[in-house]
């Protein structure tokens, strides 16, 4: 039976805030973009849709194995160790409580079910050609922006789908941030409408920016937060 290969990706621009969602299907001589975007949601929720939709659409196409890649952590846990136990105790925590995002974790149960699926964790943001497109699409989506979304032959599609090879510069670079994340930040810059803000502290920053569509960042260096303002006040 032939495999059928998806990637997939949520994004939240503010956490909660505008959020989109990408997924690509691959099989069968075949290619399918597909997105979708919500105005207020947070970043797991467009995980979860975005597994949740790639999964439905691959249960139209025929039997076989399907390898689902993405880089959430919270996905691939959930689906693959925390859902049998939610599923037992009906959808409630070990404290009594709904399963948060119950209504898509059962969705995605559902979808899963009677597909033979192989979940896969892969890093984000690593050059990762499958992971890099779904993350444009729900990107972009999240932000308002129009995304063409690609239907048609495998052998048209611009995307090496199967290709897992990702560059050692910016895994190297995700790693150095990781680490970077202890260390006291200099400052947090935000651009909200084009407008950008220098912030003290994050719960300055936080305040302009959540609910909105806004970029913002930590910034650990005078050099630093001048490179990130002169960044974000490019038209």
């Amino acid at each position: 039976m032939q495999e059928i290969l998806l990637f997939t990706d949520g994004a939240s621009k503010g956490n909660p805030g505008p959020g989109g969602w990408g997924a690509v299907v691959a099989g069968h001589g075949k290619a399918t973009e597909l997105g979708g975007a919500e105005p207020h949601t947070t970043n797991n929720r467009m995980e979860l849709t975005a597994a949740l939709r790639g999964l439905q659409h691959a249960k139209s196409l025929p039997a076989g194995p399907r390898v689902l890649r993405t880089d959430s952590s919270y996905v691939i846990n959930g689906i693959t160790k925390w859902v049998h136990g939610w599923q037992k105790n009906g959808w409630k925590t070990q404290d009594k409580k709904d399963v948060l995002n119950k209504d898509l974790w059962q969705d995605l149960a559902e979808a899963a079910h009677g597909q033979q699926v192989a979940w896969e964790y892969v890093g984000g943001h690593v050059g990762i050609v499958g992971n890099e497109r779904v993350d444009t699409i729900a990107s972009e989506l999240a932000l308002g922006k129009n995304v063409e979304l690609y239907k048609g032959p495998i052998e048209s599609y611009e995307i090496d789908i199967a290709n897992l090879a990702h560059d050692v510069v910016l895994k190297e670079k995700k790693s150095s941030s990781r680490t970077k994340s202890g260390i006291k930040a200099f400052s947090y810059i935000s651009e909200v409408d084009g407008v950008v803000m220098v912030h003290k502290n994050w719960p300055e920053c936080e305040k302009r920016v959540r609910g909105r569509r806004a970029r913002f960042k930590k910034v650990y260096t005078p050099q630093e937060e001048a490179e990130v303002v002169a960044t974000y006040s490019r038209p």
